[in-house]
């Protein structure tokens, strides 16, 4: 027995079929436009997402998602399941070992009338056994590769519960700061509502007193039902906001939530550094994604190749079997049994051939999607960087826009109530202020929400440590 297993036992550390997988160099430039090609300084990817954004409404709407968030809950189990699913398969490496024990109680039947001297008996038969069944002795390594392939897909796993995780938090961030811009356009519509209202009542009294006529009233009325129907999609789009901001977090808005800021004084981080092309290898849970899932198509092919080769599997068990159960454990009764298989394909139909090539062509397709994925995370990054450097600059230009619109309403008021221009200058007037200042509301939203995702594509929000 024991020179049996010797030799097979050694068998276990046998050849592998598994092609040495040698990663694509990332088919991206070496550095993201404008920025310098050697970069030594710390990148968004290390920024923690409390520093990333101090408002402390904000900050508890993440920690809120993070605990009931729907998607990232199906991620971690996905995990979890990715997890068994490795551990079925890496057990398959090791002999499992059962133990039995029965008892078997038989009857015979009397002879026939030939022979009536035989009469009818009871037989019984006690076992107990410790044996392991149909165990593979991984020759060619395609148990092994099997095991890698499964190790990697969890890995994979994990990396896509932790980009999900970064992207729940740039989820929350954007949603959150499209429903304050709704809150505060809304307010700004019901502020211009409020006044052109005014407005009206005066045109009205100037006409009661013949000091203008019926144009100026309608121009009013006319602008009075404009603002009022601006003013109800603003609401709507303040609702969706709060239902998409409910649905990301996963449960309502708790009674204790501290008060947000609004647009203008919201401490986030707009000119986040970029580092290198080569960073985003590290810090994206999703380009690690793809490459793991490339480890595991290639350790499939192994796999797929030492399909064509012999099968060695083992039976075998030991213990005692007896008529009687008070001497069961005698010496004389222990029994063993061994019994080596053997398994070699002849004739598959092609089958086995089919199985490498699909094994190559998926791994052939991991590679892509691995560039792919690479590609796709610097044009995101590239495209941050180009709002990063326009935003603040467009920004600036539009308040000078929103002064000299204001200083515009101010002397059409004053030439208007001098009898200088007619209304409808004052109303033009009017009307552009209200414009610029909405579009000032966007461009500041549009900052922000180009601040996120930038840092979403830089890797970052997987920490949550104060920094």
């Amino acid at each position: 027995m024991r020179r049996i297993i010797l030799p097979i036992m050694l068998t276990l550390c046998g050849c592998t079929l598994t092609p040495e997988l040698i990663k694509p160099a990332p088919p991206v430039p070496t550095a993201f436009p404008g920025e310098p090609s050697e970069s030594h300084a710390a990148t968004a990817g290390d920024i923690a997402w409390r520093a990333m954004f101090r408002d402390p409404r904000l900050r508890r709407l993440i920690e809120l998602a993070m605990e009931n968030n729907r998607d990232l809950r199906v991620a971690m189990l996905n995990v979890q399941a990715v997890q068994a699913q490795y551990r079925i398969q890496n057990a398959a490496l090791l002999p499992g070992i059962e133990a039995s024990g029965g008892i078997t109680r038989q009857r015979t039947a009397a002879n026939n009338e030939t022979t009536p001297a035989q009469p009818s008996t009871v037989n019984e038969q006690v076992g107990v056994n410790i044996g392991l069944s149909a165990f593979e002795v991984d020759l060619f390594g395609r148990v092994r590769a099997l095991s890698q392939a499964a190790l990697a897909r969890y890995f994979a796993s994990e990396e896509g519960y932790r980009a999900a995780r970064i992207s729940l938090v740039a989820a929350v961030a954007d949603a959150y700061l499209g429903e304050r811009l709704a809150r505060e356009q809304t307010d700004l519509a019901e502020q211009t509502l409020e006044d052109w209202r005014q407005s009206l009542q005066l045109a009205r009294l100037l006409k009661q007193a013949r000091q203008s006529g019926e144009l100026e009233v309608v121009q009013a009325e006319s602008q009075v039902a404009t603002a009022e129907a601006d003013l109800e999609a603003r609401q709507r789009e303040w609702l969706r906001a709060q239902n998409a901001l409910r649905l990301l977090v996963g449960v309502g808005p708790p009674s204790d939530l501290p008060d947000g800021l609004p647009l203008d004084q919201q401490p986030v981080m707009t000119q986040l550094p970029a580092g290198l092309p080569s960073d985003l290898l590290t810090h994206r849970p999703d380009i690690r994604r793809a490459e793991q899932l490339m480890r595991a198509a290639n350790a499939d092919i192994g796999a797929a190749r030492a399909a064509f080769f012999p099968r060695l599997s083992l039976t075998a068990s030991f213990g005692y079997a007896s008529p009687a159960m008070g001497n069961l454990f005698d010496g004389q009764q222990r029994v063993w049994s061994f019994s080596p298989q053997i398994t070699q394909p002849l004739f598959q139909h092609g089958r086995l051939r089919a199985e490498r090539r699909l094994s190559e062509v998926r791994k052939s397709s991991a590679v892509a999607d691995y560039e792919r994925t690479i590609q796709v995370a610097f044009r995101e990054v590239a495209d941050g960087l180009a709002g990063r450097e326009t935003f603040s600059r467009q920004i600036e230009a539009q308040k000078r826009v929103v002064a000299g619109a204001t200083r515009r309403v101010e002397l059409s008021t004053l030439r208007y109530r001098s009898g200088v221009d007619s209304r409808l200058e004052l109303l033009d007037a009017q009307r552009q202020l209200y414009a610029a200042r909405q579009t000032l509301l966007d461009l500041r939203r549009g900052e922000f929400s180009n601040a996120v995702a930038l840092y979403k594509a830089l890797g970052g929000g997987l920490s949550d440590a104060a920094r």
